[in-house]
């Protein structure tokens, strides 16, 4: 036993037997917080106290107003406490000590000497260390900040601090339920040219790169924004990277996880965390990844590639997607005692080698940089350490060059050094490729007129066409046709103060006919990935469709390009406006929400067993259920919806199209559709409703569970009631809600043939027979194999239309 735990442990036992359990933001000497108590910053942003994982104890810090709790500093946390009777004291030496029975588990070793200390949470998340009357930073007798966990803060240093030796560095939980450090960690490597590294255990993973005046090079699009602030230090004390978000209503944590760092930003609308960024990005981003003297390029294939003068070291290992091995020189160096016949080949948007072998004089200017690397035979590139303004500093790597991509957008300049004979190839090159591209342009422009003029008039054959064909289809539905004047006039000239939404169609207008009628215009908008097809097919649907809980359609307007859709007016708009919204959601007490889900359960029936034909929807969602003055439900938005004749139960498509977040996983992986897709897609309404939050998010930070994957743990861990939306708390009927949580989750089993049928939902939600246990979900995190088909898709609201089924 070392003397200053001897000392820690002597004082400890002379505080008084008697301890004062507070609940302010600070204790005194010889006072304590037990479990059960917290310490609360001033403002009430943060809170300390004990937690519980796998029936162990811990002291951390969380936001205190957060529901979706994510402990952000743990103190013990290679000491769990084994029960719940630990205690936290500043002891008489100036010490916080975490004790249980009398045995130390963790306590703090202050930098300077403490007298009349006390320990204070702040409002940003530091617990620090400091003697009464002393607020400045700079004499802090100790601080959280500087021992993360796998946390980072606004406010928080990412780096080292030379004068007092310690690293701030992240490191993972082992697991969600162990907080003890894993094997992943993130921090700076101090090398001659210092940059910032993932690594796994001595492994590196991820590489940031070093600052380069201007932002982390590794990561373009790093600098400041109008949203974030991002902070670089380096001097004698300490080198270190910190952020801040320049509006401080944004509540912002960085989180480092076994596969990536994740920056989420806390949604207060939607009551959950968002990723705003997430590296590593992509493949490219992978260490190492195309060994020496590679440049990885994300958009061509293979996507390592050697530099112009260099070959694969083995050509058959990189034919077979091995490319550790990297690249070799086509031509040796001279690196004779004139140097002559060696020089430069100027590459561009990269991000620069790995900085493990470097030298770094940070005012010379490029030109002496390039001399002395050319006087030094091991010298292999060289560039700006500073980019900023006209350039600065100099830069120079020695060895093999590791760890390069290129870049799209941004990146550097850096100089290889080559032998002559590759230098006036490149120069060839580039001369070849400049005069190529000029004809190559030239005759692309005639080409395109052509084709162009072409194009238009076979454009203009078809519209035609399509128009005389649409309009005779839709004089055989019977339909009545309201004219351009009459539409423009309901909806005055559909002014910005009739809008009353936007979807995949375009916007839709509120209007009032002549007669008194209240209308909803649904407009097709030329940047619409829906035309006429998809206009014909919801007329042509609708219009046969009579049920209470469907949207009725009153009539269509063509007149030339415009395509418009004429709705009975829903008064309270969409059901999403009301669930996802704090004010509204409140007028949605249980009973309301109850006779909703069913009302949506019988309107599906309607569409897959009742109307003449059998209806899959394909988009069902928040946002297409309108709600009537009375709060009726009614299912709108047919223009993605399939039909079947006789006895077809499912089909297949190579265009998926729907909304992610609601899409069935055999639909949106394979393009299966059936009527139980829309059941999949009713279990997620389902819960919606419930619980008030969108599936889209994220709520379990080191599961990166979404609303599906909640509900499935709360259901294991027998909390489902959890779940349940506090704004109706006070009105909900708990077996009510408890069977409507087991239906949604019958719904949203992996595969189809396990999920109920719409008849047999409105079943079990309207009687009390006995419901089988529901299996697996078919999606419950958002890194699931569908995601890697989705082209341009990263919300819950957008409209998938082109994924290849696979």
């Amino acid at each position: 036993m070392d003397i200053l735990t001897s000392m820690i442990i002597i004082a400890y036992a002379f505080v008084p037997l008697f301890k004062v359990s507070i609940a302010a933001d600070s204790i005194g000497l010889s006072q304590s917080i037990s479990n059960g108590n917290t310490l609360v910053s001033q403002g009430g942003t943060f809170e300390l106290g004990f937690f519980t994982k796998s029936n162990k104890s811990y002291l951390g810090i969380w936001y205190k107003n957060i529901r979706i709790q994510k402990v952000v500093w743990v103190a013990n946390r290679v000491n769990p406490i084994n029960g719940s009777n630990a205690t936290l004291t500043l002891n008489s030496t100036g010490n916080l000590v975490l004790s249980q029975n009398g045995s130390v588990v963790w306590y703090t070793t202050p930098q300077k000497q403490a007298h009349n200390p006390v320990a204070v949470l702040l409002d940003t998340g530091n617990l620090v260390l400091r003697n009464e009357g002393e607020s400045n930073p700079e004499d802090y007798l100790w601080q959280s900040f500087d021992y993360p966990s796998d946390t980072l803060l606004p406010g928080m240093k990412l780096g080292r601090n030379l004068r007092l030796g310690l690293d701030w560095t992240l490191t993972t939980w082992k697991s969600p339920d162990d907080p003890s450090p894993g094997d992943v960690s993130e921090g700076l490597v101090l090398h001659n040219y210092p940059e910032f590294y993932t690594m796994k255990g001595t492994e590196k993973f991820f590489r940031y790169g070093p600052w380069n005046g201007i932002e982390i090079s590794g990561i373009p699009g790093s600098p400041s924004t109008t949203i974030l602030d991002f902070t670089f230090v380096t001097n004698n004390d300490e080198i270190y990277y910190t952020y801040s978000f320049n509006n401080n209503s944004v509540i912002s944590i960085l989180v480092l996880n076994q596969t990536s760092t994740v920056r989420y930003v806390w949604d207060d609308q939607d009551q959950n965390w968002r990723i705003y960024t997430l590296d590593p990005k992509d493949f490219c981003d992978t260490y190492g990844l195309c060994g020496a003297y590679g440049n990885c390029m994300i958009t061509q294939l293979p996507v390592c590639q050697c530099f112009n003068g260099f070959s694969p070291k083995s050509p058959q290992a990189w034919i077979s997607s091995d490319w550790s091995q990297g690249c070799v020189r086509n031509k040796p160096l001279s690196c004779n005692d004139t140097y002559t016949d060696d020089g430069f080949v100027k590459f561009e948007g990269l991000k620069v080698p790995d900085t493990t072998y470097t030298w770094l004089n940070e005012s010379m200017g490029l030109e002496e940089c390039r001399v002395k690397c050319l006087n030094n035979c091991s010298c292999m590139a060289y560039t700006n350490s500073n980019i900023s303004g006209a350039g600065s500093g100099c830069v120079m790597w020695f060895g093999d060059l590791i760890d390069m991509r290129q870049f799209q957008e941004g990146g550097e300049d850096l100089y290889v050094r080559m032998s002559a004979s590759d230098i006036v190839n490149n120069e060839e090159l580039e001369d070849r490729s400049k005069k190529n591209t000029r004809s190559i342009v030239a005759a692309t422009i005639v080409s395109i007129c052509g084709v162009l003029l072409l194009c238009i008039y076979f454009i203009w054959r078809i519209r035609k066409k399509i128009a005389v064909r649409s309009q005779r289809q839709l004089n055989d539905l019977d339909l009545p046709l309201f004219d351009l004047p009459t539409v423009a006039a309901a909806t005055n000239d559909f002014s910005m103060n009739k809008k009353i939404g936007e979807g995949g169609f375009g916007p839709v207008y509120r209007g009032k006919l002549l007669d008194g009628r209240e209308i909803a215009v649904k407009r097709l908008s030329s940047l619409s990935k829906q035309g006429m097809t998809e206009f014909i097919n919801e007329v042509k649907l609708i219009v046969k469709l009579q049920h209470r809980n469907l949207v009725k359609l009153l009539g269509c307007c063509i007149h030339g390009q415009e395509l418009m859709l004429i709705y009975e007016y829903m008064a309270n708009s969409s059901l999403d406006s009301f669930i996802f919204a704090d004010t509204k959601g409140k007028v949605l007490e249980w009973p309301q929400r109850f006779n909703i889900i069913c009302g949506i359960a019988r309107g599906l029936v309607y569409l897959h067993q009742d109307s003449r034909l059998r209806i899959i929807h394909r988009d069902l969602k928040a946002s297409n259920v309108l709600l009537d003055d009375s709060l009726n439900p009614k299912i709108s938005d047919f223009g993605m919806a399939k039909t079947f004749g006789g006895d077809q139960t499912e089909g297949n498509t190579n265009r998926v199209v729907g909304t992610y977040g609601y899409m069935a996983p055999e639909y949106a992986v394979d393009g299966l559709f059936s009527v139980k897709s829309d059941v999949f897609s009713f279990g997620i309404l389902l819960l919606e409703v419930i619980s008030g939050r969108r599936n889209r998010a994220y709520y379990h930070m080191d599961d990166n569970l979404n609303l599906v994957g909640y509900a499935w743990t709360l259901w294991k861990e027998d909390r489902p009631l959890d779940l349940i939306d506090i704004k109706i708390g006070n009105s909900c009927d708990v077996s009510e809600v408890l069977r409507c949580i087991h239906v949604s989750l019958l719904c949203v089993q992996q595969y189809p043939e396990d999920r109920p049928t719409m008849a047999s939902v409105i079943l079990m939600l309207g009687s009390e027979m006995e419901l089988v246990e529901p299996k697996m979900p078919g999606s419950i995190s958002r890194n699931v194999s569908m995601e890697t088909y989705v082209r341009s898709c990263s919300t819950n609201e957008i409209t998938i239309t082109l994924l290849e089924a696979r």
